[in-house]
């Protein structure tokens, strides 16, 4: 149960009823900072639209994020939206299979993502091997989203572990297809 009433748009002053345009938990709890949803919502809106980043591995990179630290809110949410953005089923499963160490169909860039995700959640920063691999691959620029990325999702995991923000049962379809598996 969240830490907080979940609010909704007639909770709100007018002129913040549009932060809950999309009235998912998360948002309905962080609006009660109005200010501080806004800013949130754009580097969000700048992550999922504007990022030149490859949508398919922006998406991979952060279902890896909620997938580590176990988060069943962000990773059921980013594996619904990873779909849309051109997530396979083969790469959920290549995932769950590369983070056990088994065989998988993933590409080596793509498993350089996962990894860059990875270390950034448990360890706080990028590898050497895994900052020299990318940068042969990615721009500058996609470089740097990429970090941005993974780290505004952090962010966003322990925002939703800390408020106890509870997933909607529509996502949970998603846990049950994509499970976690032990690490």
């Amino acid at each position: 149960m969240a830490r907080l009433p979940y609010l909704n748009p007639s909770d709100l002053a007018p002129e913040n009823q549009d932060l809950l345009k999309r009235p998912i938990n998360l948002f309905r709890a962080m609006t009660h900072s109005p200010g501080g949803a806004r800013a949130f919502h754009g580097l969000g809106e700048y992550i999922r639209w504007n990022s030149p980043l490859d949508a398919r591995l922006r998406e991979m990179a952060i279902i890896q994020v909620g997938y580590i630290t176990r988060s069943v809110y962000e990773y059921t949410h980013h594996v619904k939206l990873g779909l849309d953005f051109g997530v396979t089923h083969d790469d959920l499963i290549g995932l769950a299979a590369y983070a056990a160490g088994k065989p998988n169909s993933l590409d080596d860039l793509t498993k350089a993502v996962i990894n860059a995700a990875t270390e950034m959640t448990n360890g706080h920063e990028m590898s050497d091997k895994t900052w020299n691999f990318l940068s042969q691959h990615l721009s500058h620029e996609h470089l740097t989203d990429l970090v941005i990325i993974i780290s505004f999702y952090n962010g966003v995991v322990r925002f939703l572990a800390t408020m106890q923000i509870d997933n909607e049962p529509e996502f949970q379809a998603f846990l049950a297809k994509y499970p976690f598996a032990p690490l």
